[in-house]
C-alpha cells in the first residue's frame, strides 16, 4: 500500500484529499505546517507528498529544499498543491525538487489522477533492464542506454519514453497514457510531440525496435528484437 503524506494548513483541503485518498485505498499522513510535515518525512518516508504552496512560517518551496536534503528522500515524489499559477512559481517548485504540480481549487478526482500517474511512472522505472534475450539494457544509475554493449546518451523524456517502453516488452502502451506516465498533466503537449521522440529514437537504436500499433499506441518489439538481433 502507497502512502501519501498531505502537508497543508487548511484544515478542510487535508480532510477532503485524506478521504478521497483512502477510498482508492492510499495510506493517507497528514501535517498541518511545514515543520511537523518534515519531522513526519524523517519518521514514515512516504511515497509521496501534496504539499500546499502558501504556508505561514515556512512554504512549500523551503520544506520542498528541506525534504531533498535529508537522507534517502530522492525516490519520494512531491506534488504542489496552491492557488497561485504563475510561471515563476512552478519554475521555482521544480528547482527546489518537485515533481508536479496542481492549483486550486483542488478536485480530488484531478488530483487522485495526477499521484497515480506519478506513481506509475515510478513503476514503470523500477525494472531498471529488460529481459536478457534484448540487447537493449536501461542504466538507471548511469541515466543511459546501452545497446550491444555500448552506451548511448538520450536526452530525459527520449530516456523516459523508452524506459516506460521497455518495461514491458510486447505490451501495447496507449497515447494517452504514454503522455501521462512520461509528461505527466502538469505540462500540455501534443500529440505530435509523441511521434517526435519516437523518430529521434529510431534514428538512435534502429528502425526494429519500436513498432506502431495504428489508431493506438507503441510498443516495444522484442520479439522481433529476439529474431533480428541475435542470430
Amino acid at each position: 500500500m502507497k502512502t501519501i503524506l498531505i502537508i497543508d494548513d487548511e484544515d478542510d483541503i487535508r480532510e477532503i484529499l485524506d478521504y478521497n485518498m483512502r477510498k482508492e485505498g492510499f495510506n493517507v499522513l497528514q501535517a498541518s505546517n511545514g515543520k511537523e510535515g518534515i519531522k513526519m518525512v524523517e519518521k514514515h518516508s512516504p511515497d509521496l507528498i501534496v504539499l500546499d504552496v502558501m504556508m505561514p512560517e515556512m512554504d512549500g518551496i523551503e520544506v520542498c529544499e528541506q525534504i531533498r536534503l535529508l537522507p534517502n528522500t530522492e525516490n519520494i515524489r512531491i506534488c504542489f498543491l496552491t492557488a497561485r499559477s504563475e510561471d515563476y512559481s512552478q519554475i521555482a517548485g521544480f528547482d527546489a525538487g518537485g515533481d508536479d504540480y496542481v492549483t486550486k481549487p483542488i478536485k480530488p478526482k484531478v488530483i487522485i489522477s495526477r499521484i497515480k500517474a506519478i506513481l506509475r511512472r515510478d513503476d514503470s522505472r523500477s525494472q531498471e533492464k529488460t529481459d536478457n534475450t534484448s540487447s537493449i539494457i536501461i542504466d538507471r544509475e548511469r541515466y543511459v542506454v546501452i545497446q550491444n554493449g555500448k552506451d548511448i546518451q538520450l536526452p530525459r523524456k527520449e530516456f523516459e519514453l523508452l524506459a516506460l517502453l521497455v518495461s514491458k516488452p510486447g505490451n501495447v502502451f496507449e497515447r494517452d497514457l504514454i503522455l501521462d506516465t512520461v509528461w505527466g498533466t502538469a505540462i500540455v503537449v501534443g500529440n505530435r510531440t509523441i511521434d517526435v521522440h519516437i523518430r529521434k529514437l529510431r534514428e538512435k537504436i534502429g528502425d526494429n525496435y519500436i513498432q506502431t500499433v495504428k489508431g493506438i499506441g507503441y510498443k516495444f518489439n522484442d520479439l522481433l528484437l529476439t529474431k533480428k538481433d541475435f542470430k
